[in-house]
């Protein structure tokens, strides 16, 4: 992986719109989790810390990243030093973490039952899992691929993962509804206009409204928007990815 790859993604994770949006998102979800109670954590798929030094507030926290040369960044950059590992076979003992959490991770792992089934060895008794996974196969586009991942999800079979591994789904709701409409046409009008080769861009979302500091704000402001409707344990019918928080009983 280029290495400037890893300086760009730290700073769009802190910067860009739906990066910060969802950590708002993430971290309200995370505090009605934790209760004003210390968790031992593990943060899998901590990519550039963001996310690691959010749930830092709630908690220990044991970051786990899959690639090695993100680890090494990781602890330049941020301090953080990360095992290098995967979600399908986790280096820790039985019942060791209170809260797992995998934000966008299952989705990269071919056997996402595996990834499920270690999530569930490795949490305590009443422990809680937090996960989000990206929603809907006809929304699959070049992102998808360049960011190698096997599939999206319609919330129903994710659901069945948990059920398998012996979880008990607290709440699973879809999200970053309001700006479903949206991205679902732009992403379906790419798969029918003719495709133009560009050097310069790579296909990602994350180059979307990237020049436009009015966009992004804007659409930053309707997707942080949904934090007060998810905490309130509204459930929306669709959305752009999924959300999904159960226990180990």
């Amino acid at each position: 992986m280029n290495p400037q790859f890893y300086n760009e993604y730290y700073h769009l994770e802190r910067e860009g719109w739906w990066f910060r949006a969802r950590l708002n998102i993430l971290e309200s979800m995370v505090k009605i989790i934790a209760k004003d109670k210390p968790l031992t954590i593990l943060n899998v798929g901590a990519a550039t810390g963001a996310t690691s030094e959010m749930l830092s507030k709630y908690g220990k926290v044991t970051s786990l990243e899959y690639d090695a040369y993100c680890c090494r960044f990781l602890k330049e950059k941020t301090g953080i030093e990360a095992v290098n590992a995967s979600l399908t076979d986790l280096p820790f003992e039985d019942e060791s973490f209170e809260l797992v959490c995998a934000f966008d991770v299952i989705e990269h792992i071919e056997d996402d039952q595996k990834a499920v089934d270690e999530i569930y060895r490795v949490l305590a008794r009443e422990g809680k899992y937090f996960v989000t996974v990206p929603a809907f196969m006809f929304l699959w586009s070049k992102h998808d691929e360049i960011n190698h991942h096997y599939r999206r999800y319609k919330k129903r079979d994710f659901n069945q993962l948990f059920f398998h591994s012996g979880l008990t789904i607290d709440r699973s709701t879809y999200f970053n509804f309001l700006l479903f409409l949206p991205i679902a046409t732009i992403r379906l009008m790419l798969k029918i206009l003719p495709k133009r080769k560009s050097k310069d861009s790579t296909g990602s979302d994350n180059e979307i409204l990237k020049s436009s500091w009015l966009a992004n704000h804007l659409a930053y402001t309707i997707f942080h928007s949904e934090k007060k409707l998810i905490t309130r344990n509204i459930t929306f019918p669709f959305g752009v990815s999924i959300l999904s928080i159960g226990t180990k009983k």
